[in-house]
Parts: C-alpha cells; sequence; structure tokens
C-alpha cells in the first residue's frame, strides 16, 4: 500500500502500475469536501516519491466517479476574502497540476457521474477512459460560477474553443457518445470492460505507444489558435452566451471572457486568470443565491426520502377527469412507468385526455428522448374507461375534475366505494380545502390533496396537501407517486390556496391595486419580467385563465378577507363579466392569434384599456422601483405568513414552492432569501412605506421582532 486514508487510497498493481481509488466512508458518493483534498495532496505527494512506478489507474469505489466538490461547504467558502478564496482555490489547483505533472502516465477511469471538479480531476490526467454507463460535465454555471479547478483551462486545449464554451456556458451532463465525439475522453466501453480498457490504454501509455508527454503539453501551453482564430471564435461565442444565458445569469459569459483572456498563457498562468474571474463571480448575489437554491432543493429531496418511508406501492394509479390536467398526469404517469386508468363521463373527454398525452409523447420523439416503440408502451399504459369497473386494482387514485366541492365531493364518494380499502384517493384541487372535501369519505384518513401544477409535464412541483384527518400512509404514498412521477413534492397543511397560490394572489393583489393607480399593465409586465419574473403579471393571467383567477380569487378572499377581499371590482372582474378570459378565449389583457407553430402569440389589446379604464380611482406617479416593490411586499409578506402560520416548515420549502411552482426567480433565491438580501430591518422599512396601499403591505409582528433582533430566514 503506498497511501491509505479515509477517501483514498493507493495501492500497487502489477506491472509497476499504481491504483489511486476515491471511496469516501461514510458516504454514498464521492466528493471533493476538505478531508477529500487533503488525502488527495498526501496522495499525490506519497506518488511523487515512488519513481519506479510505471502509470497510475485513478478509479471509484462507488457508482459514481466524483460527484463534484461538496456545495455544503461552498458558502462558507465563499465568505471568504478575496485573496484567501483565490488561495483556496489555487491550493486544489497546485494538487491538479502536481498529478498532471507526475514522471508516469495517468488515466481515469470513469464508472459513473464525473461532474464539476471530479471531472476536473480527469482532465488533469493524461487519459480519460469512459463507461457507457456514465456521464462527465461541468455545471458550475447552473451554481452562478464557473470550473476553478482548471476547467476553463484544459477543457478548451482538449476539445476546442466551441465544444468548450457550449459545455461549459450550459453546465449539462453530458453523454458518452457525446464526450467520445469532441474528445474529451480517449475510449468508451462498456461497464463490464471499463477496468480492462483503462489498463490496456495504460500500458500502451507506459510502454511509448502512446505519446502521454504530448497530450500534457498540449493541455499546459497556450491555447493553439492566432489572434484572428481566437478572436472570430471567442467573439462569435459571446454573442450567443450572452443571448441564451441572459442578463440576469452573468457566469456563462463570464466563463467564455475567462477562457479568452488565458488564452495565450501556459497553464500556470491561465490558471491565475481563471482563480481572479472565479472569486469574482463567487462574491456576487447570484452565486450565493443559485448556491442556496441547490441546497434547498438538497432539502427537499431528504425530506421527500424520509416523508416516503410509509408509503403504499403505487404499480397502477388513476384520474379522474380527462381534460388537459386529467391527460396530463396520465401522460406524466405512463411515460414514467407507472400505468394509469384515465376515466370521464364523456367518451370525447376521453379521447382529448389521450390526444394531449399522445402530442406530448410525440414532442419526445421529435426531440429525440423517445423512439416509437417506447411510445407505444407509454401509451398502452394509458387504459381510457367509462366506469369504475378496473379500479379495485388501483393503488393511488387522482380526483382531477371540475373545482367546484360539490362536484368533487360526489366523485370522491363516488370512487372510494369503488377501490379497495386501503387504496389512496387524492384531489387535484387548487384552492377548495382537503378538509372540507374529506367530509364526503368514510375513510378519510386515506384522502390528502396532490396539486400538479399546469402544464403538468413541465412543472417541477407538486403540494402535497395535509388535511385535518390525512393520514401518515396517504401523505407518505402520495409523496411517493409524486417521486415516481420525476416531481418535486412539498408537503404543506390545509388553508385557502394552500402554499403556491395563497401566495400568488397578493401578488396578483398588488398588480390590480397598480391597475387603479392608472399604471398601464404593459409597463408592469415589462417591468416584472425585466426583474427576472418569466412573464409579467397581466400575461400570467391570461395564461392562467382570467376566469380561474376570477374563482380563486373569491376562495381567497373568503379565507382571508381582511387583506385579500377587494373593496370594489377590479381589472380581473372586468374581463371576466366582458368574457375576456384569457388565452382560451383569444383575449384577455392582450389579444391571442395562433402562430405558425400552433403556439398563441400576444397581441395588443386596445380594448383591454377601455374595460380597466373606469376602474382608475386615483392617479399616481409611481417610479419602476414602487411599481417593482408594489408587487413583490404582498408576496413576500404572504409567504411569511404561512412561515408563520406552519402552512409550510421550513424556509428552504417555501422559497423552492414558489420558484418551481411560479417562476420566482431563481437567481434572486425564493421570497425569504429576497427579505435576506434586503436585510428585515429594511423589508419592514420598506413596507411601512406603502402602508397606504392596504392590509396586504402590513408587515407580521414577528416579522418586525426579527427586524429588531437582526435576524434572518436563512443563517
Amino acid at each position: 500500500m503506498i497511501y491509505q486514508g479515509k477517501a483514498i487510497k493507493v495501492s500497487r498493481l502489477e506491472q509497476g502500475f499504481a491504483e489511486l481509488v476515491f471511496d469516501l466512508e461514510g458516504e454514498s458518493v464521492n466528493k471533493f469536501n476538505r478531508l477529500t483534498l487533503d488525502e488527495l495532496r498526501q496522495a499525490v505527494d506519497a506518488l511523487k516519491a515512488e519513481r519506479a512506478l510505471k502509470g497510475l489507474l485513478l478509479t471509484s469505489g462507488k457508482e459514481a466517479f466524483i460527484v463534484g466538490a461538496d456545495i455544503t461547504e461552498f458558502l462558507g467558502m465563499f465568505e471568504l476574502p478575496d485573496e484567501a478564496l483565490k488561495a483556496s482555490n489555487m491550493r486544489v489547483n497546485a494538487i491538479f497540476n502536481d498529478l498532471e505533472d507526475l514522471h508516469l502516465p495517468t488515466v481515469a477511469a470513469i464508472n459513473g457521474m464525473a461532474l464539476g471538479g471530479g471531472f476536473e480531476v480527469c482532465l488533469a490526467c493524461d487519459f480519460r477512459v469512459m463507461s457507457s454507463a456514465a456521464r462527465v460535465g461541468l455545471p458550475e454555471t447552473k451554481l452562478g460560477i464557473y470550473p476553478g479547478w482548471g476547467g476553463t483551462v484544459r477543457l478548451p486545449r482538449l476539445i476546442g474553443v466551441d465544444n468548450a464554451v457550449e459545455w461549459i456556458a450550459a453546465g449539462k451532463e453530458q453523454r458518452p457518445e457525446d464526450a467520445m465525439r469532441v474528445r474529451a475522453v480517449d475510449v468508451v466501453v462498456g461497464p463490464e470492460r471499463l477496468r480492462e480498457a483503462a489498463l490496456d490504454l495504460l500500458m500502451r501509455a507506459s510502454s511509448g505507444e502512446l505519446n502521454y508527454r504530448s497530450r500534457r503539453q498540449q493541455k499546459q501551453g497556450k491555447l493553439s489558435l492566432s489572434p484572428i482564430e481566437q478572436m472570430m471564435a471567442f467573439e462569435s461565442c459571446k454573442a450567443v452566451v450572452a443571448g441564451q444565458a441572459g442578463p440576469h445569469y452573468p457566469a456563462p459569459l463570464e466563463a467564455v471572457k475567462t477562457m479568452q483572456k488565458a488564452a495565450n498563457f501556459g497553464r500556470d498562468q491561465a490558471l491565475e486568470v481563471e482563480a481572479d474571474g472565479f472569486v469574482k463571480l463567487a462574491k456576487t448575489p447570484v452565486a450565493q443565491n443559485l448556491v442556496g437554491l441547490f441546497l434547498n432543493d438538497q432539502v427537499l429531496k431528504r425530506k421527500a426520502k424520509a416523508q416516503e418511508k410509509a408509503a403504499r406501492e403505487v404499480k397502477l394509479a388513476a384520474v379522474l377527469g380527462a381534460g388537459i390536467m386529467g391527460g396530463g398526469i396520465a401522460y406524466q404517469s405512463a411515460s414514467r412507468g407507472t400505468p394509469i386508468l384515465m376515466k370521464d363521463i364523456r367518451e370525447e373527454a376521453l379521447q382529448l385526455g389521450l390526444s394531449e398525452a399522445a402530442k406530448l409523447l410525440e414532442k419526445r420523439i421529435e426531440k429525440g428522448r423517445m423512439n416509437t416503440a417506447e411510445m407505444a408502451r407509454a401509451l398502452s399504459s394509458i387504459r381510457p374507461t367509462l366506469s369504475y369497473g378496473d379500479f379495485a386494482g388501483a393503488d393511488l387514485v387522482v380526483e382531477a375534475v371540475v373545482e367546484n366541492p360539490k362536484v368533487k365531493q360526489a366523485v370522491l364518494a363516488d370512487v372510494e366505494g369503488a377501490v379497495r380499502e386501503d387504496a389512496i384517493l387524492t384531489s387535484n384541487t387548487s384552492t377548495i380545502s382537503i378538509s372540507l372535501l374529506a367530509r364526503a369519505l368514510k375513510r378519510p384518513q386515506n384522502f390528502c390533496g396532490l396539486h400538479f401544477f399546469n402544464p403538468v409535464h413541465m412543472m417541477p412541483l407538486v403540494e402535497v396537501i395535509r388535511g385535518e384527518q390525512s393520514g401518515e400512509a396517504a401523505i407518505a404514498t402520495a409523496v411517493a407517486y409524486a417521486r415516481q412521477l420525476g416531481k418535486s413534492p412539498i408537503v404543506v397543511n390545509d388553508c385557502p390556496g394552500f402554499l403556491v397560490n395563497r401566495v400568488l394572489f397578493p401578488y396578483f393583489g398588488g398588480f390590480v391595486r397598480l391597475l387603479a393607480a392608472g399604471v398601464d399593465f404593459r409597463r408592469v409586465d415589462k417591468l416584472m419580467e425585466r426583474f427576472g419574473w418569466p412573464m409579467g403579471p397581466a400575461y400570467l393571467l391570461d395564461v392562467v385563465g382570467i376566469d380561474t383567477a376570477h374563482h380563486a380569487r373569491e376562495v381567497m378572499a373568503e379565507g382571508y378577507p381582511e387583506r385579500m377581499k377587494e373593496a370594489g371590482p377590479s381589472a380581473i372582474d372586468a374581463l371576466y363579466q366582458a368574457g375576456r378570459l384569457g388565452q382560451k378565449t383569444g383575449s384577455g389583457f392582450y389579444a391571442y392569434e395562433v402562430d405558425k407553430r400552433g403556439k398563441p402569440k400576444k397581441l395588443d389589446a386596445p380594448e383591454a384599456d377601455a374595460l380597466i379604464a373606469p376602474l382608475v380611482s386615483e392617479r399616481r406617479e409611481l417610479s419602476d422601483e414602487d411599481i417593482i416593490n408594489l408587487m413583490m411586499l404582498p408576496l413576500c409578506l404572504e409567504t411569511v405568513r404561512c412561515l408563520e402560520d406552519g402552512i409550510v416548515a421550513s424556509p428552504a420549502e417555501a422559497d423552492m414552492g414558489l420558484i418551481y411552482g411560479i417562476g420566482f426567480p431563481p437567481f434572486r433565491g425564493g421570497a425569504l432569501r429576497y427579505i435576506d438580501a434586503i436585510g428585515c430591518a429594511e423589508f419592514v422599512a420598506l413596507a411601512e412605506r406603502y402602508a397606504d396601499f392596504g392590509p396586504l403591505y402590513r408587515p407580521t409582528d414577528k416579522l418586525r421582532e426579527m427586524a429588531a433582533s437582526g435576524a434572518r430566514f436563512y443563517a
């Protein structure tokens, strides 16, 4: 044994080779935490002393090779002074450089995920052999940073500027065939042949058949492009990357700029350039928020995994109602491998649901994510029916009929009589109390809410709503089924609107107050889209449906009359009464016509102005900052109330619910991180500035206490 630690061991092999194995004790995956990096330093030092060795094989003792750096350490590390943070990066680079400079050839055998730093250490090796079951990539830009351990230096010298920019800026995981095509890896083999192929490559390199030193020179030298070629490559890439990333996500463009700055330097100086740019990005609020978002997502996954321990297995699901939502749920279930019954009372509705599922499956074929045989299997997993005849075999039922409590209660009571006693019933309601719906059931302990968001196949969030009598098995099974469907479930307690809609409608409340103050809805849309929302509030209402919003707002007003009940008619009322229901009718705040691709195209609609004009009660001169504050304050304050009321269990779940459910700008981290960024005291003072706009702008007593004590939602 050459070296033995808790994360790394180096042992001797036959023919003068050595093997460095990453196998972090007590963890399911390998990652570059402080322990692993410290041991890699010691292991490389030990290898430098072994002058008789002829080659080194890098392998993993786990299913993944190395999933990357330990992101739980990032936020603390990012708070270091600039020089200390840069020094930290350069210490890791020194380890990777020494690995690259060893007196012997090195081969990485990539058996599973090699991401971020896990792939950067592979790039420091002379050769890479990849399993056909593995994935590689540099996903750092998704965290608001870029690769900081040599990725921006070695990758463009290895695979060319265009390919490196695509890999780093997009941050996607790369399949073996794509990695092989651009020569990011040297060999791709089946998992069973990985070790054999890697040792064969090592033997060929050590014998001189393959020139490993020329490989090193390629990575350690300047970029092999003339000044004109560099300018053409980088300038064209910058324009494309800037357009794709947008103004709120600086990391992809900064990565390109860093590669360009370092193009005429050798490895060591290029790494200095990379480290300087890394420090600059790590200090941005975007990086702080995106890393926080990643950590919040890990909280969601851990909680869901713990919650589903009491779950009953769902081998057959069922959905009641074959409309757009029912068809979307059926598609999602079938495409993820869980067969599903789809029931409606009308044959034409069933055909609509099947058509919706078929359209979505066809799109997957068009994108190369599915073949026709897989599509046929998925479609055959959706069994349309007009009766409850097959429901005795259903393990979980999703009710997705019209948003009317009496209709839902009747349907749920009917299906309860058709399923087994241990079957779980759920409702896809977006606003109606789960405890109210449960009154129609004989086994309310087997019932909970399972709120999907439209469009089902695109929206990652599912709210699992706990009613007063919902049992743990019902909650656990709903969570497990949502995860089977590839969704991110959040368990919330019952209240009008639950979490997401309860928070969304104060945002709409701020919007109608702005319209009543004479602000043009187009201006509000543009400002909120510039702020980071995927669409402005008027456009969002058109997409949701003015009728849906009108109904939901009534539910909210009844549940929270002191702050959500309007004093008089609003713009939503005016459009609803005029039959302008949004995209579904071709007119709302905007007009719509179908484009060549069959998608609704937004057009200006002066008719909407005529309907809104009589509702202007008092024209006010409001700045852009005022408008953003008047939109964001009610949403953030209602999120605080949901946390204080115990509707949602943690700040992480509250923020992720808004990001996954309504498209809260991810780079801002969520409503509670947004308050933290402003500061509680400053946020309370901001709310008090707009107190005359009504109770939606009134901070809670507990938030005032937090402001006084300097507390935060996130440590």
